[in-house]
C-alpha cells in the first residue's frame, strides 16, 4: 500500500461519505462470487463502500484485510461494519468512476 497524505485521505473520505455500500459480505464470508463482484465494482467505480456483516470486530478486520489482499485494493476508512476501499484503474470510465464524476 502506498502512503497517502492527510489531504488525499480527507478527500477520499469526503467522496465516500455520499456513497452507499455496493457489496455486502455476510455469514458465508468471502466466496468467489463476492470477490468477483468486488473486483467488478472496483474496476468500474474505483472507490466503493463494502458492508461487512460478519462476526465481531476481529472477524471484520480479517475479512477486510483478506478482501483487499485478494483484490489488490486498500482500505481508506473503516467505521463499524462499513469499509471504504480504493483501487485506482489505469483507464477509468468518467461516467462511472466515483473519483472523476461529480456526485
Amino acid at each position: 500500500m502506498s502512503k497517502k497524505s492527510n489531504q488525499d485521505i480527507r478527500q477520499l473520505r469526503a467522496i465516500g461519505h455520499k456513497l452507499k455500500p455496493v457489496v455486502t459480505v455476510a455469514g458465508n464470508g468471502l466466496s468467489d462470487g463476492v470477490v468477483m463482484e468486488v473486483e467488478r465494482a472496483l474496476d468500474q467505480h474505483e472507490l466503493i463502500k463494502i458492508k461487512l456483516a460478519v462476526g465481531g470486530k476481529d472477524a471484520k478486520t480479517a475479512v477486510g484485510e483478506e478482501l483487499c489482499e485478494r483484490t489488490g485494493a486498500e482500505v481508506v476508512q473503516r467505521i463499524g461494519n462499513i469499509i471504504l476501499v480504493l483501487r485506482r484503474s489505469a483507464e477509468p470510465d468518467p461516467r462511472l468512476s466515483n473519483l472523476l464524476r461529480p456526485l
